[in-house]
């Protein structure tokens, strides 16, 4: 054992420890795993290269079984605001949709918004239309059918 590995692994560790103290992600959690591994091996009189060998696969097989792990915990929910309540209700056209002059306005809920046509087609006014998607400040509507546009 030479106490200069030991030393090496042991900062390997605290720098590790710290880093991930001071960011909110996930970011080194995985190679405090491999230094203390390799510290171990380092007390153990093995050799600096396997003591190294030692520090990547431990730090490579802990990444790999608690990252997807971690990813899947730490993923970001969708924050819905009050404008996504209008997806899937249905919206009156107030000026004609016409993608390819960049024009159109639908009526949803009293509140009047950009809208463009899914299916990239001309849509007259007074038409009843489906909000399927917002894209920016636009919403993107599909035309009802005819049974659709009585109900």
């Amino acid at each position: 054992m030479s106490e200069r590995d030991a030393l090496i692994w042991l900062g390997v560790v605290v720098v590790c420890v710290i880093v991930e103290a001071l960011t909110a992600q996930l970011i080194s959690i995985w190679f405090v795993a491999g230094g203390i591994a390799a510290l171990i091996a380092c007390l153990c009189g093995v050799h600096f290269w396997w003591q190294l060998a030692c520090f990547l696969i431990v730090s490579t097989v802990a990444l790999a079984a608690t990252r997807p792990l971690v990813k899947k915990l730490l993923v970001r929910k969708k924050v819905c605001t009050n404008a996504d309540r209008v997806v899937g209700m249905t919206a009156v056209v107030t000026e004609e949709i016409n993608n390819s002059l960049g024009q159109g306005l639908v009526n949803v809920s009293g509140n009047i918004w950009s809208a463009r046509s899914v299916d990239q087609s001309v849509i007259p006014v007074g038409r009843n239309v489906q909000v399927q998607a917002i894209q920016g400040v636009k919403l993107m509507v599909l035309p009802l059918s005819g049974a659709e546009q009585n109900a």
